[in-house]
């Protein structure tokens, strides 16, 4: 058991659980899961102890941070973990949990705060000597002030939201009369999901390559990084595929940006996982974006290529433990792919599948690892993302990596709903994702040729 950790509350759900739930296992401490009326049934708490904390919706329920602090208190837990996504990076929960004596697993409310925000983000990230994409020097007055740094930077350019993520409050504009109207329609789109109307602009690097970069970094200043993945296979700004390490990255390249990545995470005082977000340029430079202050989803793949189980580094570091390894004690190997699997119907616009899955029969074999929540009998809400799984590939060299991939997604079963796997297929069987000849202005081997 983890010193001053005997119950651990889990405020996420479905696969991101059941993943937290595992390491708790592990670590032998109690997990109390949080679950909405929707997911009081599902398989992955059955036996293990819950608190409903609201009905189906997730403002309700996952998205409350009072309640989700109030039934962490009241069901006797000294710690929580938010997992990704819902209020993973929301500094209330974090200052909550502060107030009421609940350890947050993940950094202070104050680096959560500076790195949410965008603009003192990028400027923290550049005293430490990372590289920026060029564009506005803070946030934006108004629409006017918008053109007039296009004017400066160059089209094409990129408006996005100052609190935002997900691809909201984001617009690319491509010519100067539309910049008005795409100003006002993402600043529109950021106070409606963000509560945030304010914007920033930045130069639109085309055809590059989104690469990002793990650090871990406990509470004496120690911080190491655990290499980088690529996450270029995108849709709808939303990853769909990510590897590690990036394939094709110079050399020195990357050891300058990991290392860069270190010192930042040091000088804002970061602790626990943390992942900081690049374009690589057409030139071959890594450019920072933005640091997500949580454990990510595609974390599995440099869980992979190093071993490290990054959730029990998280609870460690969390209860007051050193980490137990240099940046030197960090062995990186392989390969590793990972592919998110989903609920919809990629034939029909992606089309949401809610619904009850008949038949799950998660794919084996060596190197490969399935991150899941689902089982037989297993009812998709309609409330949440869909994702179902996530099925990781490790091998001696990216080829092995793919080629496991492609036997693991052939044999996943998933009766009842229609998913995301033949898209993940064709992907990974395009010569352009085998060859590393892609950036972001498409997805390798998709839509499939008529």
């Amino acid at each position: 058991m983890v010193d001053a950790f005997r119950r651990l509350f889990i405020a996420n759900r479905g696969e991101v659980a059941a993943r937290i739930g595992r390491t708790c296992e592990a670590l032998g401490i109690t997990a109390v899961y949080a679950v909405s009326e929707a997911d009081a049934d599902a398989a992955y708490v059955n036996g293990r102890e819950t608190v409903i904390i609201g009905p189906g919706r997730a403002s309700e329920s996952y998205l409350d941070p009072e309640r989700i602090v109030q039934a962490a208190v009241q069901s006797g837990c000294t710690a929580l973990h938010p997992g990704w996504g819902f209020l993973s990076e929301n500094p209330l929960l974090v200052s909550l949990c502060e107030t009421h004596g609940v350890t947050f697993i993940g950094p202070p409310a104050h680096v959560m705060h500076l790195m949410g925000k965008k603009t003192p983000a990028k400027r923290a990230m550049a005293q430490a000597g990372l590289t920026l994409i060029p564009g506005s020097d803070g946030v934006l007055a108004d629409a006017s002030a918008a053109l007039e740094c296009a004017q400066t930077v160059g089209l094409p350019v990129l408006l996005k939201a100052e609190s935002g993520g997900g691809g909201r409050g984001m617009r690319i504009v491509r010519e100067m009369d539309g910049l008005k109207a795409a100003y006002d329609e993402a600043s529109a789109e950021a106070a409606a999901a963000f509560s945030d109307p304010r914007m920033y602009l930045e130069k639109l690097v085309e055809r590059g390559r989104h690469i990002e970069i793990q650090v871990l970094a406990d509470r004496y200043g120690h911080v190491v990084h655990v290499g980088e993945r690529d996450c270029t296979v995108q849709r709808n700004h939303q990853k769909l595929i990510e590897e590690s390490p990036a394939p094709g990255l110079d050399p020195s390249e990357r050891a300058k940006t990991l290392d860069a990545a270190v010192e930042a995470a040091q000088r804002i005082g970061y602790v626990g996982a943390g992942t900081m977000e690049f374009l690589l340029d057409a030139e071959g430079t890594l450019r920072f974006m933005e640091m997500n202050t949580r454990l990510q989803v595609e974390h599995s793949v440099s869980e992979m290529c190093s071993g490290i189980d990054l959730v029990e580094q998280q609870i460690r570091v969390a209860a007051g433990h050193r980490l137990p390894f240099t940046q030197e004690g960090v062995r990186l190997s392989g390969h590793a792919i990972g592919s998110r699997i989903n609920a919809g119907d990629p034939y029909d616009g992606f089309r949401p599948a809610p619904g009850t899955i008949t038949r799950w029969v998660s794919p084996r074999g060596p190197g490969i690892r399935v991150d899941t929540h689902v089982t037989d009998g297993y009812t998709v809400p309609p409330f949440y993302d869909s994702l179902l799984c996530k099925v990781i590939a490790h091998g001696a060299d990216r080829a092995q990596a793919i080629d496991r991939m492609i036997a693991a997604l052939d044999a996943l079963v998933c009766e009842g709903v229609p998913t995301t796997v033949p898209m993940h297929i064709a992907i990974l069987r395009s010569h352009a994702f085998r060859e590393n000849a892609y950036d972001t202005g498409g997805i390798p081997g998709w839509p499939p040729k008529e």
